[in-house]
């Protein structure tokens, strides 16, 4: 079965730190894109972070404090959240990004469906 199943939430104080980890199974991660997106109560899901090769996207709220990585052999995919505020708080999901004709980015399906996601929560 081909998926990814994310891990690692949990309850940390405003500016802790959190490592997520995204690891697939039943197909390799190497050449594709692979991110993570979170979606908060109420909210739509957002892209967060994806890793590309050697290259990595972060949106501007999470840009500087959160690193994404990759380790093709492990097959998997790590999000370090550091400084972490009340706002990042979210379920988070990793999948396959896509590039849509526009330049913006979708999720794509070579990896399943969404996972049931893991739970972030900061505390202020």
């Amino acid at each position: 079965q081909v998926q990814l199943v994310e891990s690692g939430g949990g309850l940390v104080q405003a500016g802790g730190s959190l490592r997520l980890t995204c690891a697939a199974s039943g197909r390799r991660i190497s050449g594709y894109r692979i991110g993570w997106f979170r979606q908060a109560p109420g909210k739509q899901r957002d892209l967060v972070a994806f890793t590309s090769g050697g290259n990595s996207y972060y949106s501007d709220s999470v840009k500087g404090r959160f690193t994404i990585s990759r380790d093709n052999a492990k097959n998997t995919v790590d999000l370090q959240m550091n400084s972490l505020k009340p706002e990042d708080a979210a379920v988070y999901y990793c999948a396959q990004v896509v590039r849509r004709a526009d330049g913006g980015y979708d999720v794509g399906s070579d990896f399943g469906p969404w996972g049931q996601g893991t739970q972030v929560t900061v505390s202020s």
